[in-house]
């Protein structure tokens, strides 16, 4: 990511990787460390280390301090650095000295350094200090720097940091208290003595995601809550993108001023039509470029020739010139005080790898500049609250106001998407088509989603997760207050360059329902039934249990609903046949009958008559129906009126704005929907049910130590060459990693003769097993690989000297033979789409065949750990199954969760295979491990919270 504020020449391999020996020269340091992060105020603010070529920033840094914050920093005047102190200030080890400087626009904003206290080759204890910029104070930056500093400070394995105080300096105390860190501090006349542990406890971490979700989602209302808008690339000729951007901002009735940009030059609006296509429907080659004169306005608001001469200030600019000329955008922007840009253009990451690299440097400049980006290939934003009214999009149709949020990718599919939300009347809040994602996405949305009070409902249309960690996390909070419907488009929704970015074009659809089920995600597969859960979510409460009753006129179009309910779930406690020529008054008493029923916790209404009837009528005995009061509270109905889709005349309760409000009924074309919206809804309302996760760490875990060991190993272990620098562990270090967890594998021992196999076997007990170590001959269905029940000594020579003579293996294991039970596998392993995912299912390869196996993301909760074991469709064998001892289902729970642990304290596992593991009445035996160690692949949801 070096850059114009990264004054540092190309990384060399040897220093990509954390864990390589700590680099000496200056400007060789852990590229990792290098982040873009958000302030509180949800600006961007770019983060490395120092360089001596930093020298003359810092000079000027230090020079634009105010004498009070030098004072408070140096603990005296100081206004000028010597030329001693400054050399020392910008050169450093990166390990026991380390400077971290924040960027913004190619000068520096803010200083956090560490310094190690009796540094004599086992690091413990660091001297912390910041300094922030007089015009950047109040913005989080501080807090920011001590989480960084302490994220390196940890890597170098100091484990405390200490700080002195002036005693007027309370602000200073309060940033290492509000960062959630256990102070202990002692007064010393004019000074405050600060010490704290930096390790990551569960306070900590609670303290960083809630100083993320604040950001983030001032970062997003920055986007979609502007005071005023510039429309970049506006053109007086309608046929052009920018006009109709700008269009559509005056139709929409924007609140704030609007301000078109159509500079001198190049006629930017005959080049736009290169790379402003929201759709991304190709490029055609540059023509003769004409120098024109700036319009003196367009569609009657006077225009200015860069964004730098408009009078006012600009919070959004949305961008809509050729791809080649963004950069010199972004400058006039910087130079303005821009907060947030939509670019529309296209020609970037989606039409091969030179315009994937052009997107590359466009989120880089912009983030330097401070600013978040949507796009490019951007349909664009709309926030529909009465305040705001921005339609800043290319869509020739926006739903009116409503309750529901959007965030998708694609423009093309985003104008389908906003035309079938019109017709089926869902009322907006807030939507956002994000184009390639190059910097907001889905979680930045649902960050802001999570705390706007004109959003109850969220819809998502997915083509990758871009932090498939942080989107469970988020996402487990936000759908315990609001609903998350997400479509997860999988194979091929990407082109060849996005793919390849992404890594995620290949999901298993299986997988993805699984983790989106773990995090209260309703997955749906289509665009239909995403509108046909969202129409029910919108406007009628949750059923508070799976109880439904069925009333309608036609027993055929009855029985495909109750076989539709069944199937997901739902308990159909009644299929009520009215008959053909049922009047309104039996349509109301049977409705209304239902409504007061205590053992009814939902209703299906089937009314398609067969012949002509006045349906006015009965949808006014059907509203009056539903409006029962019940003791227990609203329950949600549904129905297949006359088959239309959406919310009928005679169905709605009309709001202000013309459009449903809460009470109105839902209507499916097809009895199959409406049975199916509601199974969706039961099973998110059942997910709600579900008592909150507690956060639980299982007894008896040596974290640090683990960390350490890890660390040892990867330090000592032969990198592979030319490759990623991982590691797969012998059993011994497996084994040896897994009890620092509580986790011990049935005792084995690695031999080479007779003599050592007899007395290892003499140590375990007998009996004992033999087993070949070579991966061609473990885990073979005939067994030939291992020799079993071995009662004594002479069994065990003989077992060795067959097993020798047949694999070859130089190596054998003996082990101690562990109590019968069923084989089971438990893994952890890298998911391209999901991040660190854990599997559990029965052993052996028939089931690897079958791929029986359930799927969660990491970190389990126990509730997460006791359903995961309920997956595989094989699981009824655990239970006991045909007259069998049930297994102990805690153990295996138990570890399940220590495994699930030890992979999120410490990410550079990155793969645990524990198979099989015997389950039993009597627990659960570990006969074989093999985990893999790496540096992480990426630290956007496991270190320091950073933007990814």
């Amino acid at each position: 990511m070096a850059g114009p504020t990264s004054p540092v020449p190309p990384p060399t391999a040897a220093s990509e990787s954390a864990e390589q020996p700590r680099p000496r020269d200056p400007w060789d340091y852990p590229r990792h460390w290098i982040a873009d992060v958000l302030a509180s105020d949800g600006g961007v603010v770019h983060l490395r280390p120092i360089v001596p070529d930093d020298a003359d920033r810092v000079v000027r840094f230090h020079g634009g301090l105010s004498e009070r914050t030098r004072y408070m920093r140096y603990f005296g005047p100081t206004p000028t650095l010597p030329p001693r102190e400054l050399a020392r200030m910008t050169t450093v080890d990166y390990q026991k000295r380390v400077a971290l400087v924040a960027v913004l626009g190619g000068e520096i904003i803010a200083i956090g350094v560490y310094e190690g206290l009796g540094f004599d080759g086992k690091p413990e204890s660091a001297e912390v200090a910041f300094v922030v910029a007089d015009d950047h104070q109040g913005r989080g930056l501080g807090p920011i720097l001590l989480e960084h500093l302490a994220g390196a400070a940890a890597e170098n394995g100091f484990t405390r940091f200490e700080a002195e105080v002036l005693s007027e300096n309370p602000n200073m105390v309060a940033v290492f208290r509000d960062a959630g860190y256990q102070l202990s501090r002692n007064f010393d006349g004019s000074t405050v003595h600060v010490e704290f542990l930096i390790d990551p406890t569960e306070a900590l971490l609670s303290v960083r995601n809630a100083r993320e979700r604040a950001s983030e989602a001032r970062s997003v209302a920055n986007l979609l809550r502007p005071s005023s808008v510039a429309v970049i690339g506006a053109s007086t000729d309608p046929k052009k993108v920018g006009n109709t951007l700008l269009a559509n901002i005056i139709a929409g009735g924007f609140t704030g001023p609007v301000f078109p940009v159509n500079g001198p030059g190049p006629d930017t609006q005959s080049e736009s039509e290169q790379g402003t296509s929201a759709t991304g429907h190709g490029r055609r080659s540059p023509g003769h470029r004409h120098i024109r004169p700036r319009p003196p306005s367009v569609r009657g608001i006077r225009a200015y020739p860069t964004v730098r001469d408009v009078p006012d200030p600009v919070d959004l600019a949305v961008v809509a010139v050729p791809a080649a000329v963004v950069d010199d955008v972004l400058d006039d922007c910087l130079v303005k005080g821009v907060r947030t840009l939509v670019v529309v253009s296209s020609g970037f990451g989606e039409s091969g790898a030179a315009g994937l690299e052009s997107e590359r440097r466009l989120v880089e400049q912009a983030r330097e500049h401070g600013m978040r980006l949507v796009g490019p290939n951007a349909l664009g934003v709309a926030n529909n609250s009465a305040s705001i009214a921005l339609n800043a999009t290319l869509a020739p149709r926006i739903p009116a106001a409503g309750r529901v949020g959007f965030f998708c990718q694609s423009g093309a599919l985003g104008i389908a998407i906003l035309d079938t939300a019109a017709r089926r009347q869902i009322g907006l809040s807030t939507f956002v088509s994000a184009g390639n994602r190059a910097d907001v996405s889905g979680n930045d949305l649902l960050q802001y989603w999570d705390t706007d009070t004109d959003t109850d409902v969220v819809l998502l249309y997915l083509e990758s997760f871009g932090n498939p960690r942080k989107f469970s996390r988020i996402a487990r909070r936000v759908s315990r207050s609001k609903p998350i419907v997400a479509v997860k488009s999988g194979k091929g929704a990407m082109t060849a360059a996005r793919a390849e970015r992404s890594s995620a074009a290949s999901l298993d659809d299986r997988i993805a329902q699984m983790v989106l089920e773990q995090a209260g995600v309703i997955q749906v597969h289509s665009i239909s039934e995403l509108f046909d859960c969202a129409t029910l979510f919108a406007y009628q409460p949750l059923p508070r249990g799976p109880r439904t009753r069925i009333i309608g006129n036609s027993s055929v179009l009855g029985s495909l609903a109750a076989d539709t309910a069944r199937g997901g779930g739902l308990e159909v406690t009644d299929t009520i046949d009215l008959g053909a020529g049922a009047s309104e008054d039996e349509f109301e008493a049977a409705v209304t009958d239902a409504m007061r029923d205590p053992a009814v916790d939902a209703v299906i209404v089937v009314f398609v008559p067969p012949v002509a009837v006045d349906a006015d009528w009965h949808a006014r005995a059907l509203m009056a129906a539903a409006n029962t009061p019940d003791a227990d509270g609203p329950k949600p109905i549904v129905t297949t009126f006359l088959a239309v889709e959406g919310i009928p005349p005679g169905l709605m309760k009309p709001g202000g704005n013309g459009l449903p409000e809460c009470g109105s009924i839902p209507s499916y074309g097809s009895p199959e929907r409406a049975a199916t919206a509601l199974v969706r809804a039961w099973q998110y309302a059942r997910w709600r049910q579900r008592p909150e996760p507690e956060i639980h760490r299982p007894d008896g875990t040596d974290p640090e130590g683990a960390r350490m060991y890890v660390r040892e190993v990867m330090d000592r272990h032969d990198r592979d060459d030319g490759g990623e620098p991982t590691d797969t562990l012998g059993p011994v270090e497996s084994a040896t990693l897994l009890r620092a967890y509580g986790i011990e594998v049935v005792p084995f021992a690695e031999v080479s003769t007779m003599h050592e196999a007899a007395g290892a076997a003499e140590r375990f007990g007998f009996p004992v097993a033999v087993k070949a170590t070579s991966p061609v001959w473990r885990g073979r269905l005939d067994r030939e690989g291992a020799r079993l029940d071995l009662p004594d000594a002479t069994a065990v020579i003989t077992a060795f000297s067959e097993l020798s003579q047949l694999t070859g293996d130089d190596l054998l294991h003996v082990q101690k033979m562990a109590p019968k039970g069923i084989g089971t596998t438990i893994r952890v392993r890298d998911d391209r789409s999901f991040g660190s995912l854990i599997s559990f299912g029965l052993s052996g390869r028939t089931f690897d065949l079958l791929g029986d196996h359930g799927y969660r993301a990491i970190p389990l909760t126990p509730l997460d750990a006791e359903e995961l074991l309920d997956e595989p469709r094989s699981a009824p064998l655990l239970g006991g199954y045909a007259g069998e001892p049930p297994v102990d289902r805690s153990a295996l729970t138990d570890l399940l969760m220590r495994i699930s642990t030890l992979v999120d304290d410490i990410p550079e596992v990155r793969e645990v295979l524990c198979d099989p593991i015997l389950a039993s009445p009597d627990g659960a035996a570990v006969l074989n491990a093999v985990i893999r160690v790496g540096p992480v692949p990426t630290r956007a949801d496991t270190g320091p919270r950073r933007l990814a």
